[in-house]
């Protein structure tokens, strides 16, 4: 049995931003699917976002901003109250402990507000590095790779890396990218995940980069069933 070839690091970045730009088309609407409309709102919707849907925490974040409008307030809410508007994100508890803790360290901290640097988002109760980067990208502008399952998984069959850490992930990927599409790549990649590339069926029959995927054939190859498959609107 004669060794695939290896491939150069300049065949692979050819490849990666290849792939990019295919899936960037096919998915012209990749955005952050979490509605909000400041930084504020986005960091706490990203905490709920934890283990549960975008439809889902969408659907209560409405009333809890209404109710909680800022840190300050955020940091004075009653728990019950908070608890009731998030209990169908799931782990209700478990967030609405993060969220006060959150909305304490932020007025007490940072005066109230988001700070706009990974290594003060990094500090907040509840906030690691892949919520830091989804704020940064989407509220500040800051280029930044999000590295949650979805991303993970795609890069890894892509061949992009190999790495299962996290941090090293996101390094070893965007080395391959001009930072100023790291937060659009991000994107890109979290909607072909959740709509095409699922973990545990993907639907390689109609896959738009199947041509460039190493791991082409895990999944259902025939096209139309692979097509029954793919998963439309927004999905988490």
């Amino acid at each position: 049995m004669v060794d695939a070839p290896v491939e150069s690091p300049l065949a692979l970045t050819r490849r990666a931003r290849r792939t990019y730009r295919i899936l960037a088309e096919h998915y012209p609407d990749a955005r952050c699917e979490l509605d909000f409309a400041d930084p504020y709102q986005l960091l706490v919707a990203t905490v709920l976002s934890a283990q549960t849907t975008d439809v889902r925490v969408n659907g209560v974040t409405p009333t809890l901003f209404a109710r909680f409008p800022d840190a300050q307030a955020l940091a004075a809410a009653d728990r019950t109250e908070v608890e009731t508007i998030v209990q169908p994100t799931g782990f209700f508890r478990a967030k609405t402990d993060s969220l006060l803790k959150l909305g304490a360290a932020l007025v007490e901290r940072f005066d109230g507000q988001v700070p706009g640097r990974l290594r003060d988002l990094v500090t907040l109760p509840g906030v690691g590095r892949k919520t830091a980067n989804v704020v940064l990208g989407d509220a500040f502008g800051v280029p930044g790779i999000t590295v949650d399952t979805h991303v993970g998984r795609l890069v890894r069959r892509f061949g992009w890396t190999t790495e299962e850490d996290p941090v090293k992930v996101e390094h070893e990927v965007g080395a391959l990218f001009p930072r100023r599409e790291w937060t659009h790549l991000s994107h890109v990649l979290i909607f072909h995940g959740r709509r095409t590339c699922h973990a545990r069926r993907p639907a390689c029959g109609v896959c738009p980069v199947a041509r460039l995927c190493p791991a082409y054939g895990i999944g259902e190859t025939d096209p139309a069933r692979a097509a029954s498959l793919v998963r439309t609107g927004p999905r988490a």
